[in-house]
């Protein structure tokens, strides 16, 4: 029996209506008498699909309508028009069978109560999502491994460190086990060895329970570990929509080749663009059509030690998608 799509996203638009004003008294007065309004597409049109047990990259730059999309899809916002379904809800109209299946992790904004132990939180959100006790009891026990909880829960989440706590809201947001997850940059000012912590256990919950999983980071780090498919938009309007190997083949046209030589004597610049050169290891940038061709050269001209052919960062080929959208 063929099932749809676990989110499912046609033609999705917010549009939001704002004040506008120049600086100044006269302005000022004048806008009490006549207020200009402006309205501002933050999501302009999108459309697309995520299957059950995805883990999908949503990514764009500050203001291209993520946070937004994430919250129109978990119900928190009402969309200007377009359709979407979640489970075959409808997010908007926030049932409680709905509500059951999903959560929603934002960055650092809290859900755990300040002044009381993080303990004290997690039975909060047991209560309320009618966890029986023995469910709680085991999954706690899952989440307190995966997460190295354990001397953490009776602290007050003031006494957290941002990692501490972030790695607390996440369990407490996956307490009932959402069969869906939206993960707005959930490893934001964490530092490496914690994202890399919280990038483990997504995987691991995905692994075991299937989750649907829509994340947006700026650490491309997260993308990269987590994600064979992106989807990017800007200004609203979806750009890409594909695996990530495909978006760095259509976005690139060069290749990075990484040299170790035993000096840097020789002129490099016949071979490529120079981008570094110091003791002895140097970064070329060549045309991916001359890639072969000019490996073949180095090793035979130069007293190669070691040699790998690269694709571009991914934060450059993003860049790259952004820049061509501009123009």
């Amino acid at each position: 029996m063929e099932t749809g799509p676990t989110i499912r996203v046609r033609d999705l638009k917010k549009i939001f209506v704002v004040s506008r004003r120049e600086a100044g008294i006269r302005e000022a007065l004048a806008s009490l008498v006549h207020r200009r309004m402006e309205e501002i597409p933050a999501v302009d049109g999108i459309s697309f699909d995520l299957a059950a047990g995805e883990i999908v990259g949503f990514l764009g730059p500050n203001g291209a309508g993520k946070t937004t999309t994430l919250k129109m899809l978990s119900g928190l916002l009402y969309p200007t028009s377009g359709e979407l379904s979640v489970l075959s809800h409808v997010p908007w109209k926030r049932e409680k069978s709905f509500l059951r299946q999903i959560t929603l992790v934002m960055g650092q904004r809290n859900q755990l109560v300040w002044d009381i132990p993080a303990a004290d939180s997690f039975e909060l959100n047991r209560a309320i999502y009618h966890i029986p006790s023995a469910d709680y009891r085991q999954i706690l026990e899952e989440l307190t491994g995966l997460l190295e909880l354990g001397p953490l829960l009776s602290k007050p989440v003031r006494n957290l460190s941002l990692g501490e706590r972030m790695k607390c809201e996440i369990a407490v947001a996956l307490l009932h086990r959402p069969s869906v997850v939206f993960l707005d940059e959930p490893t934001i000012g964490l530092d490496v060895t914690m994202q890399r912590r919280i990038r483990s256990f997504i995987t691991e919950y995905n692994r075991r329970y299937g989750a649907t999983v829509l994340l947006t980071s700026h650490y491309m780090a997260d993308v990269e570990a987590l994600c064979k498919r992106v989807i990017v938009i800007h200004h609203g309007k979806l750009l890409f929509d594909g695996e990530l190997a495909a978006l760095v083949h259509r976005f690139t046209a060069h290749k990075t080749i990484a040299v170790q030589l035993r000096d840097c004597d020789a002129d490099l610049s016949v071979y490529g663009e120079v981008i570094s050169c110091e003791d002895g290891r140097a970064t070329l940038r060549v045309p991916k059509s001359e890639t072969a061709r000019v490996t073949e050269r180095l090793l035979v001209d130069l007293p190669v030690i070691d040699l790998t052919v690269e694709d571009p960062p991914i934060e450059e080929v993003i860049e790259r998608v952004f820049a061509q959208e501009a123009v």
